[in-house]
């Protein structure tokens, strides 16, 4: 694991990583940046794994298996590639997609693209992760296509309009939307329901989620009080970006340790705050 988390660092690393250091990014690209490297994190999902990792020349080329008892997945192409990836989409037709899970044919992306999440992103956040997909290199990768055993719903609700940003003075209203819209935490923390979705209204953050890839079966822990009470805020900060606990064991894929590397400190002190405020399961 901590080569992986080396590898993934060493990929994701050069002065871009600059932006992180920043409380509030300046411009949409340098947000969109500092975003998809760190807490939004698409290219743990979209970035096809080697044994040591990312591949190198393959960042958001898509391939990645994702295996689960109502689907396998092979996570979509999303570089700027005109023939295999999202080149020819226009930027309205990107953001439809990431909110809404409807591609410009009019077809619904499936689990796991936490959609009912994404919803809630806010417009300058993911016209942000638009402009820095634009400056991806584009790469020529056509993945298998996903099964489904489940049905995909026909749509994830009306079009979305005008989500206003969440300010990030306030604590703990931004915390909830890092573990939420943009890092997807809770749906990933939370079991399964009866419906065959993360159970976000009566178990949320509760863990048990599981997830099957070459390292065999991670389950998803308790982040509610019930779980992350134990840790100091520093130990938890550690937890996040290393993957280390602890008691010196390591954390389990599909965890973007790597990623969440290079949140700020201000960001991970609201994540750390919202998650503390959740009720004990």
């Amino acid at each position: 694991m901590e080569s992986v988390r080396r590898s993934a660092v060493a990929l994701l690393g050069g002065a871009a990583f600059a932006i992180a250091s920043q409380a509030i990014a300046e411009t949409p690209l340098e947000r969109g940046t500092y975003l998809m490297r760190s807490i939004v994190a698409c290219g743990n999902c979209h970035t096809p794994q080697g044994p040591k990792g990312p591949l190198p020349g393959m960042e958001l080329a898509g391939g990645l298996e994702i295996k689960d008892k109502g689907f396998t997945v092979y996570t979509p192409n999303i570089t700027p590639d005109p023939e295999t990836g999202i080149g020819k989409w226009t930027d309205a037709q990107i953001i439809t997609a990431i909110r809404e899970g409807k591609r410009p044919d009019g077809t619904i992306i499936g689990p796991p693209m936490p959609i009912g999440l994404y919803r809630s992103m806010s417009d300058n956040d993911v016209r942000a992760i638009v402009a820095y997909l634009r400056t991806v290199k584009p790469v020529k990768n056509t993945p298998p296509k996903s099964q489904y055993k489940i049905p995909l719903p026909p749509s994830y609700g009306p079009p979305v309009q005008n989500v206003p940003d969440v300010p990030r003075d306030n604590k703990l209203a931004y915390g909830a939307y890092l573990a939420g819209p943009l890092g997807h935490c809770i749906e990933c923390h939370s079991p399964m329901g009866p419906n065959g979705a993360p159970d976000l209204e009566k178990r949320l953050g509760a863990g048990g989620f599981e997830f099957y890839g070459p390292w065999g079966t991670s389950v998803s822990a308790n982040i509610t009080p019930a779980g992350i009470a134990k840790y100091r805020d520093s130990q938890l900060k550690k937890v996040i970006t290393t993957g280390v606990r602890p008691d010196g064991s390591h954390l389990k894929p599909p965890m973007g340790v790597a990623y969440y590397a290079n949140m700020t400190n201000q960001d991970l002190d609201a994540l750390i705050a919202y998650l503390r405020t959740l009720p004990r399961k």
